[in-house]
């Protein structure tokens, strides 16, 4: 469900009637506004106003993500963009369903922050839903009715202040996580150095994201008072602002915080006929925090079938299930094990 067109509103007084003007803007600007909802978790409503005119639903969301001049939905979204491939989105973008027999029926609009994966299959949605304003982890092009999302593009989009390939503007969240091998994971490396990550890299920064990447961006999240989604390790344009700006706080140095976990050592390390000590290291952090029942004289250098299954009753522990609970430890297990 959500309100129809209309002005911009606050504290519940009726503004002047809405604009249909193309308003310039840029993926930054548009990110931008994007992560505030975000980081306010502004809750969802239809008929409710936040503090910036918008309407706390998904067409007001994306109506003030795009700057439009007044509160659009889905049946007028469509007239502010230009219909594009699933294939070219681009931060910045929006994936939108309107049901035209009946709007109330699974119409929604997502705004599109980057591919999660080198497949393509799933993307960083920014949404407004109940209970709030959030960024989440979706399936292409959404959870239902995915084959009738059609992409667009807002029209007043310009380039971006300092060129789409500019070392100061944000290149998107698809530079960025597993799988990623680019200049753009270099330049944040040397930049998370430069705000004292130093630490956590063993051979400095370099195009291939690694854990390093991850734990060195999430301690700088973390440095900044962000919590939860906001220090997930995935830089998004607030981080990559307050970096290349250098005006975020520096990382700490090492003092007892998750932040001082080992360095992941890769998979290949836990698995049958391995024998090293970050297996051990592995199995006495698992008696350490609860999760060695499975073991007979307790854990060596010899990677078996007890250290898998005290794995498994780990990872189960943190909600997991299927393959993500399949014994074998990644970098989250990793890190949520040493945290």
């Amino acid at each position: 469900p959500q309100g129809a067109v209309g002005p911009l509103v606050d504290s519940g007084a009726s503004g002047p009637p809405a604009s249909t003007a193309v308003r310039a803007t840029t993926r930054d600007e548009i990110m931008r506004r994007a992560e505030k909802w975000v980081s306010a978790r502004v809750p969802y409503s239809m008929t409710a106003y936040w503090s910036d005119g918008y309407r706390q639903d998904c067409s007001g969301f994306v109506s003030m993500a795009w700057d439009l001049g007044g509160n659009e939905w889905t049946g007028s979204l469509a007239g502010f963009g230009t219909k594009i491939a699933r294939a070219d989105l681009q931060p910045g973008d929006i994936l939108l369903f309107h049901n035209p027999a009946d709007p109330a029926a699974g119409s929604h609009v997502t705004i599109f922050g980057g591919w999660t994966d080198g497949t393509h299959s799933h993307y960083t949605a920014y949404e407004q839903t109940r209970p709030y304003t959030r960024k989440a982890t979706t399936p292409m092009a959404y959870w239902s009715n995915s084959a009738q999302y059609v992409a667009y593009r807002y029209k007043g989009l310009t380039a971006q202040s300092g060129g789409s390939g500019s070392a100061t503007s944000f290149p998107g969240a698809s530079k960025f996580g597993p799988g990623a091998d680019n200049a753009f994971v270099t330049q944040l490396g040397k930049l998370l150095i430069a705000q004292g990550g130093k630490r956590f890299y063993r051979v400095g920064a370099g195009p291939r994201w690694t854990d390093a990447d991850r734990r060195a961006t999430q301690a700088f999240q973390l440095a900044q008072g962000w919590k939860g989604k906001e220090a997930d390790g995935i830089p998004g344009p607030g981080t990559w602002e307050l970096l290349v700006k250098g005006t975020g706080r520096t990382i700490p140095a090492a003092g007892g915080g998750a932040d001082e976990a080992p360095a992941f050592p890769g998979r290949g390390s836990f698995r049958p006929g391995q024998s090293n000590s970050d297996v051990q290291r592995l199995g006495t952090q698992l008696v350490k925090k609860g999760y060695g029942r499975y073991y007979a004289k307790g854990p060596d250098r010899r990677w078996t079938e007890a250290d898998r299954r005290n794995v498994e009753a780990f990872q189960k522990a943190q909600g997991w299930r299927g393959s993500a609970a399949d014994g074998y430890p990644g970098p989250e297990t990793w890190r949520r094990l040493f945290a």
